[in-house]
C-alpha cells in the first residue's frame, strides 16, 4: 500500500475508532493488507525448501478459481505430476456441475506448464477425457489431468513472470484507453491450435453494452436466488482471522472498493457487512463492466466435456497473464453463464442460451465463460492462498 492510500487508511479507522474502533481496525486487517500467512505465497512462489517438480506446484497455487475456492489436489513424483479436482470444494448452486470448477483446473494446468517450461522441463500435458454432471453426493478427489515432465532447456515468458502479479481486478476500468490493438492481436492468436475453443472479443459500443446489459441482469437474477446467495455467502471471509486460517474465498480487499471503503468495510459489523457485499454485487454491476473497453466469450463445443473445460480454463489463465503482462487488468462477469447451468439444473425454459448465442452469432459455440479486460482505476488485491503442503496428497520422496 503507498503512503497516500495508508494515510487515507488510516484516517477512516480514526473517524470510527469510538469504543474500540481502533482494536477491531486491527483485528480485521485494516492495516495489514496483503500479509499474513495466507499471502505468502504470492512472494514465496519462487523460494523455499521445495525442489524439482515439487515446486511448480508453488506456481499452479496462483491461478484463479471459482470464487477462490482454490479446488486443486496434486500428486507429484520426479517425472510427474498429476491434477485432481477436489469436489468438496465447490461453490454449490452457483456452479451445480463444477464447470466453473474445471475451468479453475485448467487454471492451475496453465500455471503448471508455464513454471515447468521455465524451471527447464519439456512438460506434456494429458487431459483425462469424461462428462460433467451434478455435484457427487460422495465428494472426494477426481483425477483431471496429468503433466509428464522430461528435461529440457529453460524458457521463461513474459507471461510466466505475471503470475504473482495477475489478481482478478473489481474496481472500475479507465473507459477512455483502448485496449492496444497489438494485445487484442495476440489474445485472438491464442485459440489457433487450440482444439474445440473460440474466443470472441467485442469492443464495439453496442455490442459491449448488450453483454452489459444480460450480465447484469443475470448477476441480479442470480444473486436475489436464496440457495444460489446462501452457497455464495459461505465463501466470503469478512473475518480476518478466518481468512488467515482457512486461506481461501473472497475478501473485502479483493472488492475493488477504494481504501477509505474498504477499511470502513471491514470495520463495519459481520451481519451489516454481509447486507453491503450482497447490495453491492447486484447494484452497479453495470457501470463496472461497462468500464471496460474489451469484453471477451470463451466458447467450447460442449461447455460440459471435461477436457474442453480444462481447455478454456488454460485459455482464461494465459490470456489474463498475458494482459497484466502488459499493465492491464482483467475480471469474469460468467453470470449469464451460470444461469444456463441454473435453468439446466431446474429443467426451466434455457433463455440465457439464445441470449449468449445472440451475442456470439454462432450456436454451435457454447460460452463457458465471460470476461473484461481494460486499464484499472485502482489497484488489484491478492487474494488468500493455501500453502503446497495443503494441496500435495502423494509425492515421491526424491522430489
Amino acid at each position: 500500500m503507498d503512503r497516500r492510500s495508508l494515510l487515507k487508511t488510516g484516517g477512516a479507522a480514526v473517524v470510527l475508532a469510538t469504543g474500540g474502533g481502533v482494536w477491531r481496525a486491527y483485528e480485521q486487517g485494516v492495516f495489514s493488507v496483503g500479509r499474513g500467512p495466507a499471502y505468502e505465497p504470492w512472494s514465496d512462489w519462487q523460494s523455499g525448501p521445495a525442489e524439482g517438480p515439487l515446486a511448480l506446484v508453488r506456481a499452479a497455487i496462483l491461478a484463479a478459481s471459482p470464487h477462490n475456492t482454490q479446488p486443486w489436489l496434486f500428486r507429484v513424483t520426479s517425472s510427474r505430476i498429476e491434477l485432481s479436482l477436489d469436489t468438496g470444494r465447490n461453490v454449490g448452486a452457483l456452479d451445480p456441475y463444477l464447470r466453473e470448477a474445471h475451468i479453475g483446473m485448467g487454471c492451475a494446468l496453465e500455471n503448471l506448464i508455464l513454471a515447468s517450461a521455465a524451471a527447464g522441463y519439456a512438460a506434456t500435458a494429458t487431459l483425462f477425457p469424461g462428462k460433467l454432471g451434478p455435484i457427487p453426493a460422495e465428494q472426494k478427489p477426481e483425477s483431471v489431468a496429468r503433466v509428464d515432465l522430461v528435461p529440457g532447456e529453460p524458457r521463461e515468458s513474459e507471461v510466466y513472470a505475471a503470475i504473482p502479479r495477475r489478481h482478478t481486478n473489481r474496481s472500475p476500468y479507465d473507459p477512455k484507453r483502448p485496449v492496444p490493438p497489438d494485445l487484442v492481436d495476440s489474445l485472438r492468436r491464442l485459440t489457433a491450435d487450440v482444439p474445440d475453443v473460440r474466443l470472441f472479443l467485442f469492443a464495439g459500443e453496442a455490442e459491449r453494452q448488450e453483454i452489459v446489459r444480460v450480465s447484469s441482469a443475470a448477476n441480479g437474477e442470480l444473486y436475489s436466488n436464496p440457495e444460489i446467495k446462501h452457497d455464495n455467502d459461505l465463501w466470503v471471509r469478512t473475518d480476518w482471522s478466518a481468512l488467515q486460517k482457512y486461506r481461501d474465498g473472497l475478501t473485502i480487499d479483493s472488492f475493488g472498493l477504494p481504501p477509505v471503503a474498504t477499511a470502513m468495510a471491514k470495520m463495519a459489523p459481520t451481519s451489516m457487512l454481509r447486507r453491503v457485499v450482497a447490495r453491492a454485487q447486484i447494484e452497479g454491476y453495470s457501470r463496472l463492466i461497462g468500464s471496460a473497453p474489451l469484453i471477451g466469450i470463451i466458447a467450447v463445443r460442449d461447455r460440459y466435456d471435461r477436457e474442453q473445460s480444462l481447455r478454456a480454463g488454460r485459455l482464461w489463465q494465459h490470456a489474463h497473464l498475458l494482459a497484466t503482462a502488459r499493465g492491464l487488468a482483467g475480471r469474469p462477469c460468467n453470470e449469464a453463464v451460470e444461469l444456463v447451468d441454473h435453468e439446466r439444473r431446474l429443467g426451466t425454459e434455457p433463455r440465457h442460451l439464445g441470449l449468449l448465442a445472440k451475442i456470439t452469432g454462432d450456436a454451435a459455440w457454447q460460452p463457458t465463460f465471460v470476461f473484461y479486460m481494460g486499464y484499472p482505476m485502482l489497484q488489484g488485491r491478492p487474494s488468500p492462498r493455501r500453502p503446497v503442503r495443503d494441496v500435495v496428497v502423494g509425492s515421491d520422496p526424491k522430489t
